[in-house]
């Protein structure tokens, strides 16, 4: 009988994550982990450190979304 394979939920897919990872907030955005990186550093994406961690609120990504959709139908 063949074994099947279930693939476990995506983390970055969760709902219930109150805190990502980097890797999560950018798969979300649809960024590599570089530009999520560059985004924190300037200050546009929300996160904060937990010990040596760096972790972004769950809705910060979607916070940034709602800034750039504004600011380009603003433009």
């Amino acid at each position: 009988m063949p074994h099947l394979h279930v693939a476990a939920p995506d983390a970055a897919d969760d709902p219930t994550l109150v805190l990502l990872t980097v890797k999560e907030a950018a798969r979300r955005l649809s960024v590599g982990r570089t530009t999520c990186f560059a985004l924190i550093r300037s200050g546009a994406l929300e996160s904060l450190t937990i010990g040596s961690l760096r972790r972004v609120p769950a809705d910060a990504p979607a916070a940034y979304l709602a800034r750039r959709r504004a600011e380009q139908q603003a433009a």
